[in-house]
């Protein structure tokens, strides 16, 4: 492992362990030649479907992307980065689960905005009103009133 401080390709491992879920191993590593501490995590690589965008290009699935875009919702909510990465991880499994060997991008958009629904509503409506490009405010009181209409039922 590369050192992300002075580069050196020798370490040592100090700890490991699986995340809850086990499909996560989190390591310290201790670097030999500059000795300063650094965290890795480590998965198994499964068969991730290709995305097909809005464009018909298609690229690699990209959990971080999705983690990203989650945690820019979330930002400056009370929502903890271990209930997002569970989320995420959720979704991946989902989707590597369906067996497709494509996944269109909208059929993402449409699952991310489903578990941040569950995590909290103000970042459901923040990403929303990302993905959905909303071009006025009358689009954007729409989602808010769908909102609270599910709510209310439930």
């Amino acid at each position: 492992m590369k050192c992300p401080f002075c580069g050196y390709l020798e370490d040592k491992v100090i700890d490991s362990r699986l995340s809850q879920d086990g499909s996560t191993t989190r390591r310290r590593r201790e670097c030999l030649s500059c000795a300063k501490r650094f965290t890795t995590y480590e998965r198994v690589e499964e068969a991730l479907p290709l995305v097909v965008k809005k464009d018909g290009r298609r690229e690699p699935f990209d959990r971080t992307k999705i983690l990203n875009g989650m945690m820019k919702a979330c930002e400056k909510r009370p929502v903890s980065l271990d209930s997002i990465e569970k989320a995420v991880s959720t979704l991946e499994m989902r989707f590597i689960d369906s067996g497709e060997r494509e996944i269109q991008s909208t059929s993402i958009g449409e699952a991310v905005m489903e578990e941040l629904k569950n995590l909290d509503e103000v970042a459901y409506v923040r990403f929303a009103s990302v993905y959905r490009e909303f071009r006025d405010i009358n689009e954007f009181m729409s989602e808010l009133k769908d909102l609270l209409e599910v709510k209310k039922r439930s």
